[in-house]
């Protein structure tokens, strides 16, 4: 006897929740593995400290001091001033002439076919005076004195990449809740898999690697005209899980200001997706699953309640999952030591299944974004 539509929509919800619970599992896995980085008594290797800046004044006067106040023994600091407008330079070149850790590189003109920020990262880090080189992003602020020393104690033996976590400032509102709900889920995912050993993305507000491997691997060649990837793309290409730490904790994070308006978020995260496509098969394959039968998992479980169809072990399929899903959460919140009010977390895991879509397929159809 073939099967029915509804014998159909079953199949498929079972399928998807099956992989769904599988893939928090081992997110989860992935999470306990991660322990919140303390400072090695060894003290940490020296390392210079790269933001690449365009019209970012404000920013930088806030950020700079923060930098400056780090209680790492030997770093710089090196702001790349993208060819501002904004008073930055002059500003900059002040504080240079006062603070002899900072220095101060400068970008006159942009070759065609690179993107600004991939060229001014690629001044600063050719400026490094130090091995290890560690980014962040002119309107992040390092979440404690102990954020570079932290982050550069992760490179311990033959680590050449240390992947940190970045949040969003908490602030009232759907829109900011979604924003770091979505953060989070990032950060489990990729921090997850790393400590898993399969690193396959890092995120540039707060990220470290060694100078040498990014010159030796020719940096950002291949990527040079996108807007977007200087970090993902980066880590895609180069991370292993012999080459590369997870370095994470309340002291080792750094803080950014989240979007206001959803325009705004809505251009940010239409870059962030349109990179996604320059990812290797692997990655590209088994995020396509798991965001696919996050979908279907959804989808198909509320059409099936919907038509009345095995109501009861529906919705004890996404009940479990649910609470799979909440545990993941809690369990990153207290590693990254970040908080994500949990009440709000199935709506926003509702919700993310429509945004992924409809952002997904609009980030096909957009050719390129400017740096600024």
């Amino acid at each position: 006897m073939p099967a029915t539509p509804v014998d159909i929509l079953l199949y498929v919800f079972v399928a998807a929740c099956s992989l769904q619970w599988l893939g928090w599992v081992i997110l989860f896995t992935g999470m306990l593995k991660i322990k919140p980085a303390v400072r090695s008594a060894q003290g940490p290797p020296p390392v210079s400290i790269v933001v690449a800046a365009r019209n970012e004044l404000t920013n930088l006067q806030q950020l700079v001091p923060a930098l400056l106040a780090q209680d790492h023994p030997d770093f710089e600091v090196i702001i790349v001033n993208d060819r501002s407008t904004d008073g930055t330079h002059e500003w900059l070149r002040q504080q240079v002439a006062m603070q002899p850790r900072l220095r101060m590189v400068q970008v006159e003109h942009l070759p065609d076919h690179i993107n600004g920020k991939k060229y001014a990262l690629t001044l600063g880090i050719k400026a490094a005076r130090h091995r290890q080189v560690l980014l962040t992003d002119a309107d992040c602020r390092p979440a404690s004195a102990h954020w570079a020393a932290l982050m550069a104690g992760g490179f311990e033996g033959a680590t050449d990449i240390v992947l940190g976590y970045s949040h969003y400032a908490q602030r009232p509102g759907w829109l900011n809740y979604f924003i770091r709900f979505e953060t989070l889920l990032t950060g489990i995912q990729y921090l997850g898999a790393a400590a898993l050993g399969r690193p396959y993305m890092g995120v540039g507000r707060n990220l470290a690697y060694k100078k040498d491997l990014f010159l030796e691997s020719k940096g950002f060649n291949g990527i040079q005209h996108l807007t977007g990837g200087d970090d993902d793309l980066l880590i895609n290409r180069l991370a292993s899980g012999r080459n590369t730490r997870v370095v994470v904790g309340p002291a080792a994070l750094t803080l950014s200001q989240p979007k206001t308006t959803w325009r705004s978020w809505w251009q940010q995260k239409l870059r962030h997706l349109h990179v996604g496509r320059y990812y290797q098969p692997g990655t590209r394959l088994l995020i396509g699953l798991f965001m696919l039968s996050w979908v279907l998992t959804w989808w198909t479980g509320i059409l099936a309640v919907a038509l009345g169809c095995c109501t009861m072990p529906v919705l004890v399929g996404l009940s479990v999952r649910q609470m799979v899903v909440w545990a993941v959460f809690a369990l990153a919140g207290k590693r990254l030591g970040v908080r994500q009010g949990w009440p709000g977390i199935i709506f926003a895991d509702m919700f993310y299944t429509f945004y992924y879509i409809f952002a997904g397929i609009r980030a096909l159809f957009i050719k390129n974004i400017a740096w600024g």
